[in-house]
């Protein structure tokens, strides 16, 4: 089992480096139309699985309290929104202004970027522990391994066009590859520590999981509607991100009915 859940906690910050590693593969610049796909892409990704591996558990976790069953799911999901949004006020957007230039504009740029996606990351990698910490601690609340894998590998998905869109822009600005892919890295890195996390606090965090799966589910939904969607419909061609939302939203629905 430990096995088992350590490898889960590591998959989505695979998908992180392996999309940093584009910077070693593509041009110093992703052009604006690959970009929309990928973020459209990952944008359906999340919405599936904060419905499919999130929500609907925690609907299932308070089926005995009746009809006031939606109540923690309800509460947890506007927490997570809520949470996200007192990030994105104290700290930095990821959108970046493309027209500032000079060495100072830019170390204040990558470190803007980089604690931005760092801070957006720690709900993801809290959702993936808080299922396997359900998993590891109740056999009867709907939670499977087959679904915290679905989960993670759809973070993991969704991770990898984010790995890229950390690393290339610094590429762009004339860092070495090497030193990009690092800060691409590096923002994934307090995923499996956030999960880590959620999973030795197992033991508080179970009596309450409806409310923990739907808080990382607002807080996944929020960086979707705030962030993801935006720069999917951005400029022209539009529709390209749209279906990329699609493809990612049924690939993800895929996995978690396959393998839930």
């Amino acid at each position: 089992m430990r096995t088992t859940v350590a490898l889960g906690l590591l998959i989505p910050f695979l998908g992180t480096g392996l999309g940093a590693a584009m910077v070693f593969f593509l041009r110093q610049q992703i052009s604006d139309g690959l970009q929309r796909i990928l973020t459209g892409f990952a944008a359906g990704v999340m919405v599936a699985a904060s419905f499919w591996s999130l929500l609907q558990p925690a609907l299932e976790n308070s089926e005995h309290m009746g009809k006031l069953s939606f109540i923690p799911a309800a509460l947890g999901f506007l927490i997570g929104i809520g949470f996200l949004l007192f990030l994105d006020e104290v700290t930095p957007h990821m959108h970046m202004d493309q027209q500032e230039e000079g060495p100072k504009v830019l170390l204040q740029r990558t470190t803007k970027l980089i604690l931005a996606v760092t801070l957006h990351n720690i709900p993801e990698g809290m959702a993936v522990g808080v299922v396997y910490a359900g998993w590891l601690h109740s056999s009867s609340n709907g939670v499977t391994a087959a679904g915290a894998l679905a989960l993670a590998l759809g973070i993991a998905i969704q991770n990898f066009p984010e790995g890229a869109i950390v690393a290339m822009p610094l590429r762009a600005e004339g860092m070495s590859k090497g030193k990009t892919f690092c800060y691409g890295v590096l923002s994934g890195a307090v995923e499996p520590l956030a999960g880590l996390f959620a999973v030795l606090a197992a033991s508080a965090v179970v009596p309450v999981l409806p409310y923990f799966l739907a808080f990382a589910a607002g807080a996944m939904m929020y960086v979707v509607v705030e962030e993801l969607i935006p720069e999917m419909s951005e400029g022209e061609h539009s529709n390209h991100g749209t279906i990329a939302f699609a493809l990612g939203f049924v690939l993800m629905m895929i996995l978690d009915v396959a393998l839930g």
